[in-house]
């Protein structure tokens, strides 16, 4: 459920809610807010999915079918037994504009609604990335959702193309990825700058080299067609959907392509689809920074502060230790030292959620004493690096893979430099590490098939969308201005930190988003729990 942040070469991108699992979902899941609830009822109207549009398309009970894709959305889910779950395969074409070429089975699982009497169907769920393999959703189900909506809804995962089980996108071996993940995310000159843009430039070539011809395939229109025949091979007419951070990237876009297949959407932690390359990275290095900036204030106001007794000195005690990495990696309790990315992404992982904030204080405590090795536990598992050294997952390759085709901008090393006062302003401590990101997809050798469109999901259903007003991935601005491009879109605000707002220990916030997917009711435009 978090826009994950990976700035391994530079790039700034999105990912999502415990790729790694363990301690990870711990992380980021079950957010013990403390923000305020609100005793007003915050829900004022249901709603019937809207009616399917006429079409001249043959049609089944799963709605309208696109021409040429039809022995695609008339096939059936043969479901098996899975770890308690439901597993099965949905064969889906490489290229939705050459329907009679190559096809690639995605991996499906569901949690079957625990009162099935009262079972009202199914909702499609994703936990961001792009990257991550959506089943782990269903494997940690009750972490992810309440047992009010477990009870009555069928939830429904599916790992996109290019993921997890799906045909995962390939492009470094676990040793040059450690590599890859550990090296200096903001260089000091221009020679370091022109090095991770070589880097930059082998992982695309290792795309290219080590997997198939999906490598081309993997954009979130393409997923989002996927996620509409998964609809009709549900059997539902409508589509309903719970998505997270870039799951709001993935629903945004099925809206715009299906609008007439929306069911009940609620779109949590969501991003702005009209900013561009730059724009982007500036708003997520803001939104760190905010987050980073309470972490602080926590620990001051609390008394005794071991970063400093004001923001400014705690800023500042972080910002030196960060450099005093970069010149000298700490030593671990493991068989490699905490090099300058990792000790980003051990900062970062913390800051998704507030109950994880004492893991932040342990791994910085340690950190100041000399020892590197909480910070770099934190970067393994937001990486899904596992104890034995390999990856459980694919996640830190495929969301590359992913973000440069929906968009492969990219400027030049020696033009960086020159973005440094904008992104100092926006963020003191990250600011130079998202400059440098907008190195972007240089190397990339693919391109998409499909454009990504301009999205105001005309003739959609209500589409709720939920920001939390100190979310440091996916900034509350940007959940604002995605409600208001969406012609249907309602906006419902969590005040609060971390990541997403939907069982987050904030009631108002669940029980407006469980009552539109339960029962069609629309929380008020505007809400604020």
């Amino acid at each position: 459920m978090n826009k994950k942040l990976v700035l391994v070469v530079a790039i700034v991108a999105v990912l999502v809610l415990g790729v790694g699992g363990g301690l990870v979902a711990a992380l980021v899941v079950g957010d013990g807010d403390d923000s305020p609830s609100t005793d007003a009822d915050p829900t004022s109207r249901s709603t019937e999915p809207a009616a399917t549009p006429d079409t001249d398309t043959p049609t089944t009970a799963a709605g309208p079918v696109p021409e040429g894709l039809e022995e695609f959305y008339s096939q059936q889910l043969a479901w098996e037994d899975c770890g308690g779950n439901e597993c099965a395969a949905l064969t889906v074409p490489v290229d939705y504009l050459e329907p009679d070429g190559d096809t690639v089975d995605l991996k499906i699982e569901r949690v079957p609604a625990g009162d099935q009497a009262d079972r009202i169907g199914s909702v499609v769920v994703n936990p961001g990335g792009p990257g991550a393999p959506g089943t782990t959703m269903a494997e940690n189900a009750t972490g992810y959702f309440r047992s009010e909506l477990l009870d009555r809804v069928d939830i429904v995962a599916f790992d996109p193309r290019g993921t997890g089980e799906s045909d995962p996108v390939d492009c470094l071996d676990d040793a040059d990825l450690d590599a890859f993940v550990a090296q200096d995310p903001a260089p000091d000159d221009a020679a370091e700058g022109e090095e991770i843009t070589a880097n930059q430039d082998e992982f695309f070539a290792g795309c290219v080299a080590s997997s198939d011809s999906l490598i081309g395939h993997v954009s979130t229109v393409e997923a989002a067609r996927d996620m509409d025949v998964l609809r009709a091979a549900l059997g539902e007419e409508k589509l309903s959907y719970l998505g997270f951070s870039y799951g709001t990237t993935l629903g945004s876009t099925y809206a715009e392509l299906y609008p007439g297949n929306v069911g009940r959407f609620v779109l949590d932690g969501a991003t702005d689809p009209t900013l561009d390359f730059r724009d982007n990275a500036l708003s997520q290095a803001a939104g760190f920074q905010t987050a980073l900036d309470a972490y602080v204030d926590d620990c001051v106001d609390g008394g005794d502060c071991f970063l400093g007794d004001s923001r400014e000195a705690g800023l500042a005690t972080i910002e030196d230790l960060l450099a005093d990495i970069e010149k000298s990696p700490l030593p671990t309790n493991q068989d490699r030292d905490l090099e300058a990315g990792n000790a980003l992404y051990g900062l970062i992982t913390p800051l998704y959620s507030r109950d994880s904030w004492s893991y932040l204080d342990q791994a910085l405590e340690e950190a100041l004493d000399g020892s590197g090795s909480t910070l770099l536990l934190l970067s393994d598992l937001y990486g899904s690096r596992n104890a034995s050294g390999g990856y459980d997952d694919n996640s830190l390759e495929a969301i590359l893979a992913i973000n440069c085709l929906d968009d492969p901008s990219s400027i030049e090393p020696a033009d960086v430099p020159a973005e440094f006062p904008a992104f100092d302003e926006a963020s003191p401590t990250f600011g130079r590490v998202f400059a440098w990101g907008l190195i972007g997809c240089h190397g990339i050798q693919v391109e998409a098939a499909e454009p990504t469109p301009i999205i105001d999901g005309e003739g959609a259903a209500p589409i709720v969308v939920v920001g939390t007003t100190r979310d440091p991935a996916t900034p509350y601005e940007e959940a604002v201005a995605l409600a208001e491009q969406l012609d249907s879109g309602v906006l419902l605000t969590r005040d609060g930190d971390g990541h997403t707002g939907y069982n987050k220990g904030n009631s108002c916030i669940d029980e407006a988003v469980e009552g539109y997917l339960i029962d069609g009711t629309v929380p008020e435009d505007g809400t604020e729990c």
